[in-house]
């Protein structure tokens, strides 16, 4: 008893070396903590992918194979060491045949799909940045048609991952979102993607899953980072001082577009079964004496463009992907411009909002849809757009949609929980 009186009155008289030493070993028991839990959300991953690599093959199949387009770059440098530790393992335990190309400078993965060969699956391992380089890398190539239909797997490594709540359940450990995207992959499960198509006068096209977005909402998101001492006050600083030195921030803009089409009915994911030989017999003898009669060719209609003036702080031109598994009519991107008459106060709400989600809008915002579209600046506007939240200079372009360009890996649950939600 009296050891356990003297240790507290060692503590009692040492209170301020106790109260770090406690901090210390709270922080360290923590941090222990949480890499024990990625370390059994490895292992679990790890088992799951052994039993893709168990599975037998045909003696005339191969082993896949799957090229991944890996930025070092991305997550501060973090990105090659989270896909050896995290994804690599989980591949390599499938039965995957992987060869991975690493970037070096921004814009290198254009270059690196131009000169790629066929593979199985194409695997993009970085953000938002990686992922628009290899599409537009993919989709300029001559043979686009055929490449186009290789599914894409993408691992979420980047600061920003736009798509990545389209096609997996997130969460607030990285390990875990970059396991499970990694998994969904070797699951096979697919989901077709729209594409943008946006060519400027001159520039060659640039390709984008998410939209392109110009205005105010979008300039003062780009000056955010500027104002981190302030800590969880920065965005709505940001949005203030912004009117400070410019209000009101209203851009106006001439769209012209083009009405949706209708959607065709999807394929089948399986090909029919071939008739019997009678079957076919009677079906040629029927076509030789009774010839289909030749439909006339269809007359293209000529296209009805529509123009529209807009007074707008923020444009964004954005595919469906948010939820690419609902079921729509038509085929269209959807134009959206918030109105003009925010007061300070809303602007800073709402800008608040669009920095954790920018397909938010408001209520009484103006939503277009269409099928392709003329994006007309007036003179001398400058600035810049964002394209998959990429920079590009901001000017007149032309934005078409390819729908359903691009099959994606998709995880099981994500599409159950999407699906959910429509209903």
């Amino acid at each position: 008893m009296a050891r356990l009186v003297k240790m507290f009155r060692t503590l009692r008289n040492h209170w301020k070396k106790s109260t770090f030493a406690t901090c210390v070993l709270s922080y360290g028991g923590y941090w222990l903590y949480g890499k024990h839990c990625d370390n059994v959300l490895r292992r679990d991953a790890c088992l799951q992918a052994r039993e893709f690599g168990r599975q037998q093959i045909a003696p005339q199949d191969r082993l896949k194979k799957a090229t991944v387009i890996l930025n070092p770059a991305a997550c501060s440098g973090k990105a090659n060491n989270l896909f050896e530790k995290n994804a690599a393992p989980i591949l390599h335990l499938a039965g995957v045949e992987i060869t991975i190309v690493k970037t070096d400078y921004e814009g290198q993965a254009k270059k690196l799909v131009d000169l790629m060969e066929q593979t199985d699956i194409l695997i993009v391992a970085g953000g938002d940045g990686t992922l628009q380089e290899v599409v537009t890398g993919l989709l300029r190539r001559p043979d686009q048609d055929t490449f186009s239909n290789t599914p894409i797997g993408f691992i979420p490594l980047g600061s920003h991952n736009s798509l990545s709540p389209s096609l997996h359940l997130l969460s607030d450990n990285k390990v875990k979102d970059i396991t499970s995207a990694t998994l969904s992959i070797l699951k096979g499960e697919t989901v077709p993607l729209d594409v943008l198509q946006i060519k400027g006068e001159k520039e060659q096209p640039v390709f984008a899953l998410m939209g392109l977005r110009w205005g105010a909402f979008r300039d003062v998101a780009a000056t955010i980072s500027k104002y981190w001492y302030l800590g969880p006050l920065k965005t709505n600083a940001a949005h203030w001082f912004s009117t400070l030195r410019e209000w009101p921030l209203v851009r106006n803009v001439s769209v012209t577009y083009l009405p949706p089409t209708l959607r065709p009915p999807d394929l089948p994911t399986q090909k029919p079964p071939r008739p019997n030989l009678l079957y076919r017999i009677g079906r040629r003898l029927k076509n030789y004496w009774y010839p289909p009669v030749e439909e006339p060719p269809k007359v293209e209609e000529p296209e009805k463009w529509e123009e529209q003036q807009l007074s707008s702080l923020e444009v964004f031109i954005q595919t469906h992907n948010k939820n690419p598994v609902e079921k729509r009519i038509n085929d269209s991107l959807m134009i959206c411009a918030e109105p003009e008459d925010f007061t300070v106060g809303e602007f800073i709400t709402v800008g608040k909002k669009k920095e954790e989600d920018p397909t938010v809008f408001t209520k009484n915002s103006t939503i277009l849809e269409a099928s392709a579209c003329w994006l007309q600046l007036p003179e001398g506007a400058g600035g810049f757009y964002n394209i998959d939240n990429e920079e590009y200079e901001a000017m007149p372009v032309e934005v078409r949609l390819l729908p359903r360009k691009l099959r994606f890996f998709i995880s099981a649950e994500r599409r159950e929980q999407l699906l959910s939600q429509m209903q």
